[in-house]
């Protein structure tokens, strides 16, 4: 058997792992809204639900399935009060991008604006649960002048 790296071609050494109720749907979704490619798709056993996804975005992969809490699985953000994560995305584009996903579904949490820490800066929730903050950095902040602006934020 020949070696293989440790680590898949495509993937980095952090890959979220979305678990959401109609996957076919979802998958739908994050290509129309963030312009995702899909990587491969396995059916599960009846054939109706996705046991497992990959979406390319940009240089990442995200993956995803249905939600197969009778396997062991895990749930969807709907079996709970929605989910405690985020998953972060630079993209070129923040208006437009948070723009597009919200024309397919997504709603809007906090409006696209300039961050004292450099970033054009907005987060959504998709229509599956999950939360996603979405950004354009603009210029490097020196460490000191972020503090300043947050301290003055806080005040």
């Amino acid at each position: 058997m020949a070696k293989t790296d440790w680590l898949p071609p495509g993937n980095h050494v952090l890959t979220p792992y979305l678990t959401v109720n109609d996957a076919k749907a979802a998958i739908d979704f994050y290509i129309q809204a963030f312009g995702t490619k899909e990587v491969m798709r396995m059916p599960g056993p009846d054939g109706q639900k996705v046991m497992h996804a990959e979406l390319q975005l940009g240089d990442s992969r995200v993956m995803l399935s249905d939600a197969f809490p009778e396997m062991g699985g895990s749930e969807a953000p709907s079996a709970h009060s929605g989910s405690p994560v985020t998953v972060h995305m630079y993209v070129a584009d923040t208006d437009a991008t948070v723009a597009r996903a919200e024309a397919f579904g997504a709603k809007v949490t906090m409006p696209p604006a300039d961050m004292f820490w450099g970033d054009r800066f907005a987060k959504l929730r998709d229509p599956f649960g999950h939360n996603w903050s979405i950004a354009t950095h603009q210029r490097d902040v020196p460490p000191q002048e972020m503090a300043d602006a947050l301290r003055k934020l806080m005040r």
